[in-house]
C-alpha cells in the first residue's frame, strides 16, 4: 500500500512511519526538516514541505497514493488553529490529486460523551477541556473541515497520550469514546489508524482509541 504521512517527525507520526514501513507499506514522510526523521531514509520517501499550509506544495505527495494518514497538531495549549489550518491545506491537496482516505489524529474530547461514563471520568473531561480549550476547539474546527470535505476520512480521537510500547491491545469505539479510557500510548494510536485505513466501518466517522 502507498502510504502519505503528514506529522511524521512528531510522536504519533514517527511511529507511523516505523509501523508502516515494518509492515512493508511504500511510505513517504512529509517533513519541513528530514533531518528531523528518526528513521532510515533507505526505507522511506521524504517529500520536503516547508509550508504544509500551501496546498501546490503537498499535491505531489499524496497523488496516486492509497491513503493519507496525519498527526499535524499543536504541540502545546496555544493551538493557534494549526490543526484546522494544516489539515485543510491537506485536503485541498487531495481534492485536487483525486486522492480518497484520509486519517487524522484528534482527540477524545471532541467526541460525545458516553451517556454511562463514570462522574468521576466527565469530570477528569470537563477539567481537562477547560486547560486545553483552544485545542480542542481548534479540533473541532478541523473535523467540521474533514465532513464538508470529499475524501473518505476518519478521524481517530484518543484520550491522554503516553509514551508506552506497542500493545496493540486497545477498545475502538466508533461515534463515541470508550467507556473509562483514559490513556493511551502513542504507539498504539498509530496502529489503530493504519488497521482502521481499510475499514469501511471507519469511513466519514470519528473513532474513540483507549485502553
Amino acid at each position: 500500500m502507498r502510504i502519505t504521512v503528514f506529522g511524521a517527525t512528531g510522536g504519533i507520526g514517527r511511529e507511523i512511519v516505523r509501523q508502516a514501513v515494518a509492515a512493508g507499506h511504500e511510505v513517504t514522510a512529509v517533513v519541513r526538516d528530514p533531518a528531523r526523521l528518526p528513521v532510515l531514509l533507505s526505507d522511506v520517501q521524504v517529500h520536503t514541505a516547508p509550508r504544509i499550509d500551501d496546498p501546490e506544495a503537498l499535491r505531489e505527495a499524496v497523488a496516486g497514493r492509497d491513503a493519507v494518514l496525519s498527526g499535524l497538531g499543536s504541540r502545546g495549549r496555544k493551538a493557534d488553529g494549526i490543526a484546522e489550518r494544516l489539515t485543510r491545506s491537506v485536503l485541498r491537496a487531495m481534492e485536487a490529486e483525486g486522492t480518497r482516505r484520509l486519517l487524522v489524529v484528534s482527540a477524545a474530547p471532541v467526541a460525545p460523551k458516553p451517556a454511562d461514563d463514570p462522574l468521576l471520568d466527565r469530570m477528569m473531561l470537563k477539567v481537562i477541556g477547560a486547560i486545553l480549550k483552544e485545542v480542542y476547539a481548534d479540533l473541532t474546527l478541523m473535523e467540521a473541515a474533514l465532513a464538508r470535505s470529499a475524501t473518505d476520512w476518519t478521524s481517530v480521537r484518543p484520550p491522554k497520550l503516553t509514551n508506552g510500547p506497542l500493545t496493540g491491545t486497545y477498545r475502538t469505539v466508533y461515534d463515541s469514546n470508550p467507556r473509562s479510557g483514559r490513556s493511551i500510548s502513542r504507539a498504539d494510536v498509530a496502529h489503530a489508524m493504519l488497521a482502521l485505513i481499510d475499514d469501511p466501518a471507519a469511513v466519514k466517522r470519528g473513532v474513540g482509541v483507549a485502553y
